[in-house]
């Protein structure tokens, strides 16, 4: 574990919620809370403030909202975004994750569970468990999303078949494990796949790597039982 703790800025309207979450997370010596803010101009301009390497986003706020400030922050800072969310089927969740978060999490996630899911992100991956990949997949075929595509990314044109493949597997909500036996190679090698898929599409982890996958076409919403 490092030496030096991962900065934790607290984005929420509520103050009984960020005082929980700070409260939570100054338990561990590997986590410090840098800041809070009540809505996203507030946490547009705590980013600049403090540089933290994890934002905790809540979605709903006035003034700016969190896909918003989400927007901002990853467009002008090294910052990693952690989107909490109040329901798994949120309207909004999709488009922070096209915002540039590097993944979300329900408000009434447990304790271990939210500590692990900041490690996770400030790790350089990204927080998307099978099951809200999937959850968010049940969301892009109910929704207007499932039109044609909307982008070209020119990243997905260097892909090699394997890698392709393995971006399949991804945006059908498997983990790296489950993709090497669906493929029938090492889990270490599915890493490497994941790597240069990232490199080649310009993102920070694979959250955002599906997101591209679907909004490029790559994957329809109908085609997730690969």
């Amino acid at each position: 574990m490092s030496a030096t703790p991962t900065t934790v800025l607290i984005v929420d309207d509520q103050a009984l919620v960020r005082t929980g979450l700070r409260l939570i997370l100054e338990t561990e010596p590997d986590l410090e809370v840098v800041g809070e803010a009540a809505d996203g101009y507030e946490a547009v301009a705590a980013v600049e403030r403090f540089r933290p390497q994890i934002v905790l986003m809540d979605i709903r706020m006035p003034r700016l909202d969190g896909i918003q400030a989400t927007k901002q922050i990853c467009e002008t800072s090294n910052s990693r975004v952690l989107i909490l969310t109040t329901f798994d089927l949120d309207e909004f969740v999709f488009d922070g994750l096209r915002s540039g978060a590097s993944g979300f999490l329900l408000k009434d996630t447990p304790a271990d569970d939210l500590i692990e899911g900041i490690r996770i992100v400030a790790a350089g991956d990204g927080l998307l468990a099978p099951s809200i990949t999937r959850t968010l997949i049940e969301h892009f075929q109910a929704s207007g999303h499932r039109s044609a595509p909307t982008a070209r990314h020119p990243g997905i044109d260097e892909l090699t078949e394997r890698e392709r493949e393995v971006l399949l597997q991804m945006a059908a909500g498997r983990s790296n494990a489950e993709i090497g036996a669906a493929l029938y190679v090492s889990e270490t090698t599915v890493k490497t796949h994941v790597g240069r898929i990232l490199t080649k599409l310009g993102v920070r982890d694979r959250v955002n790597a599906v997101v591209v996958a679907y909004e490029t076409g790559l994957v329809s919403p109908g085609s997730n039982s690969v």
